[in-house]
C-alpha cells in the first residue's frame, strides 16, 4: 500500500505536547521513560516537548491516544492534539527568518 493512495483528509497526524516535571531523580526517569516510549511508537520531535506522528486513520489515531493516556506521567501536563494530513501540510516552518520545509509523512506504512 502506499501512501499516496491514502485521503489527505481521513489520514492525520497526532500531536503530543508536554510539560513533564524534571526536579527529582525519579521526575527525571519518567520523562525519559514517556520519551522512550513516544519515539517507539513513531513519533518524531518537532520541538522541545512537541511530537508528532502521522497515522493512516482515525481508528489509528484513537488506539495510538489510548496507548498515550496508559502510559501518562504520575505528574506535569500532556495536551494530544489531531489534525488532518491536508492542514498539517499548510504549516508554515520557520528557521529565523528563513522558511524551511513542513515534515513529510514516512514514506511506508509500518506494519506490526
Amino acid at each position: 500500500m502506499r501512501l499516496n493512495n491514502l485521503s489527505e483528509y481521513k489520514s492525520m497526524w497526532l500531536f503530543c505536547m508536554f510539560d513533564l516535571p524534571v526536579k527529582t531523580k525519579a521526575e527525571r526517569r519518567e520523562y525519559q521513560r514517556f520519551h522512550k516510549m513516544l519515539l517507539g511508537e513513531g513519533f518524531s520531535m518537532l520541538q522541545f516537548s512537541v511530537y508528532a506522528r502521522f497515522c493512516r486513520n482515525l481508528e489509528r489515531v484513537e488506539a495510538m491516544k489510548r496507548h498515550i493516556k496508559d502510559a501518562l506521567p504520575p505528574a506535569g501536563q500532556v495536551r494530544l492534539i489531531m489534525i488532518t494530513d491536508k492542514q498539517f501540510g499548510n504549516t508554515e516552518v520557520y528557521y529565523g527568518k528563513k522558511r524551511a520545509p513542513v515534515e513529510e509523512k514516512p514514506q511506508q506504512l509500518t506494519l506490526f
